[in-house]
């Protein structure tokens, strides 16, 4: 008899460019091990409107990461791919979920406060997010959410509501979530500052991050502006001075997928960092192509972008709808005749 497969729901903010970091850490082993458990990626426009957006805006980067996620390679016939809002038992359960959530519990969190710090006004969706972010999981009976460390707090909150919740109707209905931190993945560290994580904020910073969507000219510019040591030893070390060079051989090591012997072997006659830089950028160039190729054909045709996403809702809605009407059920609502 085959082992049930986990279930896995990852949530990803449509807000910019994926940057390589984004994809060598996470995107890239999504697909790779797609098959080997139910996955749900959803694109969370709702979470996106706790800030003010420009309309517009948010619809263009709605679909463009839509059409990025499928463009490296996320499969509609091996994973569940949607947008949050076309789903419309994630903001329906949300409010029930509400009605259970002791204040306290949303005023403890980290990036709340963090956040509510630097406004003026904050919006109530800024405190209430991290709910409609529980029931994102719980609607699935997700077993694992894959999250960093700083979306840690708000996996552990999803587990507090779906045990509050079993506990005040006496049945094991949630499944507990839990949180993982991929132990897979390359970490991957800015270009001009190899001691700093390439991150999403400042990967519009000149010379810090490769976005999955630059031209190769632009490519090839980052890299050989890539921060590296007064040395010209290519090896991995541990060596702090050596960080700028260990993160440029890692690069290669997780776009080509070879070991660290083949690496080096690769660059055993480089004149120096100069030919690293090029070697690097080039095989991340050669990556890129076929991710940008694809990108651009879907956001050309968003017709048949829309009708892939139509799909994932439609599975999407199918499990977690059926789970929100039953919540409806043991809250003592009328449901419809």
């Amino acid at each position: 008899m085959s082992e049930t497969k986990k279930v896995v729901f990852s949530g990803i903010q449509p807000t910019g460019n994926i940057h390589l970091g984004n994809y060598l850490g996470a995107v890239k082993n999504w697909v790779a091990h797609q098959e080997e458990k139910v996955n749900y990626f959803c694109i969370v426009d709702l979470h996106s409107l706790t800030v003010p957006q420009d309309p517009e805006n948010l619809r263009f980067q709605t679909r463009s990461m839509a059409a990025m996620l499928l463009a490296c390679g996320l499969d509609p016939e091996k994973s569940t791919v949607f947008i949050q809002s076309h789903v419309k038992a994630h903001a329906e359960g949300c409010w029930m979920l509400n009605c259970i959530t002791p204040l306290g519990w949303l005023h403890r969190m980290t990036q709340y406060k963090d956040k509510a710090a630097k406004q003026e006004s904050v919006l109530t969706g800024l405190l209430d997010y991290p709910v409609l972010m529980a029931g994102d999981i719980i609607f699935y009976d997700a077993d694992e959410v894959p999250v960093g460390e700083d979306q840690k707090q708000h996996v552990e909150l999803a587990r507090d509501i779906a045990q509050r919740f079993n506990s005040l109707y006496e049945e094991e209905f949630f499944v507990i979530p839990k949180p993982v931190i991929p132990e897979f993945g390359a970490r991957v560290m800015g270009l001009d500052d190899p001691t700093a994580k390439m991150s999403k904020s400042s990967a519009d910073k000149r010379g810090h991050a490769i976005r999955l969507l630059d031209d190769p000219k632009e490519i090839m510019r980052s890299f050989k502006r890539a921060v590296t040591d007064s040395d010209n030893e290519i090896a991995f070390s541990n060596d702090p001075e050596k960080a700028g060079v260990n993160n440029l051989l890692g690069i290669y090591k997780a776009v080509t997928g070879k070991s660290q012997e083949d690496v080096l072997a690769d660059f055993a006659n480089a004149r120096g960092y100069g030919d690293l830089k090029v070697g690097v950028a080039e095989v991340v160039i050669e990556m890129l192509a076929p991710i940008q190729e694809r990108y651009h054909n879907l956001m050309a045709d968003t017709a048949e972008l829309d009708r892939l996403m139509a799909i994932g809702a439609a599975q999407a809605q199918a499990v977690s709808q059926p789970k929100v009407d039953r919540m409806k059920e043991m809250m003592g609502l009328v449901m419809p005749g």
